[in-house]
């Protein structure tokens, strides 16, 4: 089963800009569909991007879309979430995920997720 590790995360002012990368071992990613999630303490997991295993097609969630950008990179196994003009709410631990086939947006279906990385955004 593929493994995940991210990375980049780190503390920015708003308007600012991040990439985090989440590094698959035991797995290539463009076999499975992949996601970048958030949580902030005591609340719910949310989707924020996703790609898909066949033609590596983006999802994201309204509240990044135009801001956030994932992309792959085959030849590295690794998946990149560029973020920018960063706001104060986007403040959260992320974490990537993949699965095999189904539902992008739900968190509860990814089997394999990485172990998270903090982002904070001050105003």
């Amino acid at each position: 089963q593929v493994q995940l590790v991210e990375s980049g995360g780190g503390a920015v002012q708003a308007g600012g800009s991040l990439r985090l990368s989440c590094a698959a071992s035991g797995g290539t990613v463009n076999t499975y569909h992949m996601g970048w999630f958030r949580q902030a303490p005591g609340k719910e997991r949310e989707f924020v991007a996703a790609i898909s295993r066949i033609g590596g097609v983006t999802y994201y969630a309204d509240s990044v879309k135009g801001r956030f950008t994932m992309s792959r990179d085959n030849d590295k196994n690794t998946l990149f979430l560029q973020m920018n003009s960063l706001k104060p709410e986007d403040t959260d631990v992320y974490y990537c995920a993949g699965k095999n086939s189904g539902n992008y947006l739900v968190w509860t279906t990814y089997p394999y997720w990485g172990q998270g990385t903090q982002v904070t955004v001050s105003s």
